[in-house]
C-alpha cells in the first residue's frame, strides 16, 4: 500500500456507480464527498464501474455517468475499473475462502430456501438461512452457490466517521451467498475483493449502506486484511421530506445540463447536502477541497431544494467569464433555430441579460432578439405600442434621435431621450416602451439604451423603420 512519510496509508477513496442508469443526485454527492476527501488529504480517486447486473447494466449508462462526471470536474487518479472484467479474480478469492473454510457449497434449492423463509416467518423469527449446509462439506453441483461462513457468536463494531460506533450482533446476520449457481459474485464479494486490491482506505457512501458494513468487515477480515474506514452520509430529502425522487425535479446529473445549469453551481449545491461550513453558503471549487471534512458532516437527512438550486445557478450566471457563457449558450441557441448569428452582439449582450436569467435556455431566450434580423413579435405589445398614429409619430422621433447620435454612448442616449421627452412634454417611458417592442419584440428587457448599444446603429434604425412601415 502507498505509505505517506510519516507510515500512515495514503487516502484512497472510490465512487463505485452501477450502470443501471444515469448518475443522479444522490450519486453524484457521493461522488463529491469521496473526490474532495482524497483531494482535502492529497490522496487518490478511484473510478470503478459495478456492473455486474448484466441484465440492467448498460454501455448507454456507463457513458452517461462518465459524462456526468466529467461535466462535474470529478476527475479520478484510476480507472475506470469494471468488475465484469475481473470476474477470474473473484472466483480466485471464492476458491481461496473455499479452502480456509472461510466459505462452503450450499446445496438448497430455491424452493427449498422459499419454504425455510416462510416456515421462519410463521413462527414469529427472522426469515435467514440457517445453514444446513454448513459443515457438510460439499462440492460443486449444478445449482450450488458459495456461502461465507461468518462467525455466529459476538459482534461486529466499527466507528463510523459520521454516525460513530455502530455495533452489530452476528447472530443477525446469516450465511450470505458469495458466488451464485452461474459462478457470478454476489455484490458484497466483488466490493470486498475490489477495495482491498485497489487498496482503499476510506469508503464513503450513503446510510442506506450501513447494514451493509459488518457484512463486508467480515469478508475482510476473513481474507487477513485490515478494513478501510467507513463514513455513511445521510439519505437525500425532497423539499416535502420525502425521500428524493423523480417527482420532486429531473434528478439524474444530466438532466440539469440539459436545463443550463453551470456545473459549478450543480457542485455548490451537491456539497451543501449534508456538510456545512459555519454559514457561508457559496464556495469555490478549491476552497470546498481545502474546507471539506467529514467531521463537519451532517447525521440528519439532506434536503435537496431546487429553489436554492436556481438561485445559486443564477448567481454563478451572473459571476461568469462572458466569453465562456456564450461557448455554452450555443446549444440552446441551436434548438430555437439560431445555428449562424453574430457572436460579437451575443457577447455584448450577455453581461446585459445575465441579471435577469437563472440558466442557459432562458439566457439563450433573451439573447434571440438580439441574434435575429427582426425580432418576433409579440401580439398583445404590438398592438399596444406599435399600432396607430400616435405610435408611428413616437418612433419617428426616435429615429430622428438615433440617427443624429451614438447608440453606443449609453448616458449620451439617455440625456438625448430625456431632453426629447421633456420638449414633447412626454414620459420618458413613452417614448422607451414603443421602442424596446420595436427592437426587442418584447416589453420587458435590458435597460432601453443598453438594449441600442448591444444591436448597433445601423440595427436599431432598420427595426425602427420597420416597426414605423407597420404601425
Amino acid at each position: 500500500m502507498t505509505q505517506n512519510n510519516d507510515n500512515r496509508p495514503k487516502v484512497r477513496t472510490r465512487f463505485p456507480p452501477s450502470p443501471t442508469g444515469a448518475l443522479h443526485i444522490g450519486g453524484g454527492r457521493t461522488a463529491l464527498f469521496n473526490w474532495l476527501f482524497a483531494r482535502h488529504h492529497g490522496g487518490q480517486f478511484i473510478m470503478r464501474l459495478e456492473d455486474t447486473d448484466l441484465q440492467r447494466s448498460k454501455p448507454e449508462h456507463v457513458t452517461s455517468i462518465l459524462e456526468a462526471m466529467e461535466w462535474l470536474g470529478l476527475d479520478f487518479d484510476e480507472g475506470p475499473y469494471y468488475q465484469t472484467k475481473r470476474f477470474d479474480r473473484y472466483k480466485q478469492v471464492v476458491e481461496q475462502m473455499l479452502q480456509s473454510g472461510a466459505a462452503y457449497w450450499c446445496h438448497c434449492s430455491p424452493e427449498t430456501l422459499q419454504a425455510k423463509r416462510e416456515a421462519a416467518m410463521a413462527s414469529g423469527a427472522k426469515p435467514m438461512y440457517d445453514g444446513c449446509c454448513r459443515g457438510k462439506g460439499l462440492g460443486p453441483a449444478p445449482g450450488a452457490v458459495v456461502r461465507f461462513a461468518g462467525p455466529r457468536t459476538g459482534s461486529t463494531t466499527f466507528n463510523d466517521m459520521v454516525k460513530g460506533p455502530i455495533t452489530f450482533d452476528h447472530a443477525e446476520l446469516d450465511d450470505l451467498i458469495i458466488q451464485r449457481s452461474d459462478g457470478s459474485p454476489t455484490y458484497h464479494l466483488a466490493v470486498i475483493v475490489d477495495d482491498i486490491d485497489m487498496e482503499v482506505t476510506h469508503v464513503i457512501r450513503g446510510d442506506d449502506h450501513v447494514s451493509n458494513t459488518p457484512r463486508q468487515i467480515l469478508l475482510i477480515r476473513a481474507l487477513g486484511h485490515l478494513e478501510p474506514r467507513y463514513a455513511h452520509i445521510p439519505m437525500i430529502l425532497g423539499q416535502d421530506k420525502a425521500r428524493l425522487s423523480k417527482r420532486h425535479g429531473a434528478t439524474a446529473i444530466t438532466d440539469y445540463r440539459e436545463m443550463g445549469y453551470l456545473p459549478e453551481a450543480m457542485i455548490n449545491a451537491l456539497a451543501r447536502l449534508g456538510w456545512s461550513h459555519g454559514d457561508q453558503e457559496i464556495f469555490s471549487r478549491q476552497e470546498l477541497i481545502e474546507l471539506f471534512d467529514l467531521d463537519s458532516v451532517g447525521r440528519s437527512a439532506a434536503v435537496f431544494d431546487l429553489d436554492k438550486l436556481r438561485s445559486l445557478n443564477h448567481k454563478y450566471i451572473q459571476k461568469a467569464d462572458p466569453q465562456r457563457l456564450a461557448q455554452l449558450v450555443q446549444p440552446f441557441l441551436a434548438k430555437l433555430g439560431l445555428a449562424a448569428y453574430d457572436e460579437a452582439v451575443l457577447r455584448k449582450a450577455i453581461p446585459e441579460l445575465v441579471q435577469r436569467t437563472e440558466n442557459l435556455e432562458q439566457l439563450a431566450q433573451w439573447a434571440q432578439p438580439y441574434l435575429v434580423d427582426q425580432p418576433e413579435m409579440d401580439a398583445k405589445a404590438r398592438q399596444k405600442f406599435l399600432i396607430g398614429p400616435e405610435a408611428a409619430a413616437i418612433l419617428r422621433q426616435v429615429r430622428e434621435l438615433v440617427a443624429a447620435g451614438n447608440v453606443d454612448d449609453v448616458a449620451a442616449m439617455n440625456e438625448a431621450f430625456r431632453a426629447l421627452a421633456a420638449r414633447t412634454g412626454q414620459k420618458l417611458g413613452a417614448l422607451a416602451q414603443p421602442t424596446r417592442v420595436a427592437l426587442t419584440g418584447r416589453t420587458a428587457s435590458p435597460g432601453i439604451f443598453e438594449v441600442m448599444a448591444i444591436l448597433g446603429r445601423q440595427a436599431v434604425l432598420t427595426r425602427l423603420d420597420q416597426a414605423i412601415a407597420g404601425a
